[in-house]
């Protein structure tokens, strides 16, 4: 019997190897496959994969989140976010495994005003949360026992090597080059920390949770104040001025508020998320770590 054996898509990415990590922990077999060693939005490929793989549970943490170039290119995060997490649910549904995917607060419109429950109405905004919507949609259409974990703002270490990074990153460079930081101030969101989001979706998992979850990062923060907090954590003090949405247009519309209650997932018996604080401090031990290492 080939016991908890999981396969990892986006297993390069920030979230990916926390994931990878967290599984070996458990004494999992993990196969793992990032945009180089499959390309998910190959029916037939993922098919191939997956049968030989033949694993219990697969995790898809693979995503196109480019979200103003989605407006440009909707054809391109359709594919990689609806009609791949299509493939991998046909896939699963072949060989008997559990799918777990990541979605995101994108699939709202941010109107509520309050943070957002599993029960809430979707109404995506742009190409972005179409497709994420879908890929849900796609997930549940073949598969009874899915299991979708809707997450906003993900960081971690992973970050400090991926080409995108991610909103810590983009923070430490601007003020490492002595750039005046504009940081929008009236969007909320909840941004969630990678390592924690691993432990508990492998906690998900374990207990045989499906359905649709909601994992954010504690609690809900404004873009400005989340950069002025990893400044402050950072021992760095920039010139940070706050900005809106008038002044600063992008392609994509944007949820304003789109933070996520974890109401449901603490119900479960899943351990609340760390506060945001106490991420960014995690985070910014991690990439002394890293960096330390990386020149030693």
């Amino acid at each position: 019997m080939h016991e908890n054996k999981v396969v990892v898509l986006g297993g390069g990415g920030q979230l990916g190897v926390e994931l990878c990590r967290e599984f070996e922990n458990r004494k999992w077999t993990v196969q793992r496959f990032d945009r180089q060693s499959l390309d998910i939005t190959d029916a037939e490929r993922v098919e191939h994969a997956i049968a030989q793989a033949d694993p219990q549970v697969v995790v898809n943490s693979a995503a196109y989140n480019q979200v103003d170039i989605a407006e440009r290119e909707p054809r391109a995060a359709y594919e990689a976010n609806a009609f791949a997490v299509r493939n991998l649910a046909m896939a699963c549904r072949q060989v008997g495994a559990k799918l777990v995917h990541y979605s995101t607060d994108y699939v709202f419109d941010g109107m509520k005003g309050a943070a957002y429950v599993e029960t809430d109405m979707p109404h995506p905004l742009g190409a972005y949360g179409v497709s994420k919507l879908a890929g849900e949609l796609y997930a549940q259409a073949y598969l009874d026992d899915a299991l979708i974990i809707r997450t906003s703002g993900v960081f971690g270490p992973g970050g400090m090597f991926t080409p995108r990074g991610n909103f810590v990153e983009v923070m430490l460079r601007l003020a490492k080059n002595n750039s005046p930081v504009r940081v929008i101030q009236d969007h909320v969101a909840s941004p969630t920390y990678a390592p924690a989001m691993a432990v508990r979706s492998a906690d998900l998992v374990e207990k045989k949770a499906s359905g649709i979850f909601h994992m954010g990062g504690g609690d809900p923060i404004s873009w400005y104040d989340y950069a002025k907090t990893i400044f402050e954590l950072a021992g760095l003090s920039p010139a940070l001025t706050p900005t809106t949405e008038k002044e600063y247009r992008t392609a994509a519309r944007r949820p304003r508020y789109s933070a996520l209650s974890n109401s449901k997932l603490e119900a479960a018996g899943i351990a609340p998320m760390p506060p945001l604080r106490e991420a960014i401090r995690q985070y910014l031990a991690a990439r002394e770590h890293a960096t330390a290492h990386r020149s030693s």
